[in-house]
């Protein structure tokens, strides 16, 4: 199984590339369903790596990916500008989960 980057800028790309992972950088809704739908096509990606930018402003089509294929699966990763979650994303995450605050 392989990985697939699909990034927004040219700095993660270029990192994820040293590290071995091919990939393509985009810039706007149809370019990145066309790229879903040749990943998608492609047995041999497991995993897409893709930005958070992308699944912040199109999620209706990285949902409809994760909800209704087994694969590939889409890991979002933040790009080199940090991540766009609050500091304390996972307590919340958890407080939501269970009810409980810790």
């Amino acid at each position: 199984m392989q990985m697939y980057l699909i990034s927004d800028n040219v700095d993660t790309y270029t990192g994820m590339r040293l590290a071995g992972v091919d990939g393509v950088v985009i810039h706007s809704k149809k370019h990145l369903k066309e790229q879903l739908d040749k990943v998608i096509a492609n047995k041999d990606i497991g995993i897409v790596l893709i930005t958070e930018k992308f699944s912040r402003e199109f999620p209706e089509i990285i949902d409809d990916v994760k909800l209704n294929r087994r694969q590939p699966l889409i890991v979002e990763i933040p790009d080199r500008h940090g991540t766009g979650r609050k500091p304390d994303f996972i307590t919340s995450y958890v407080n939501e989960a269970i009810g409980l605050k810790l």
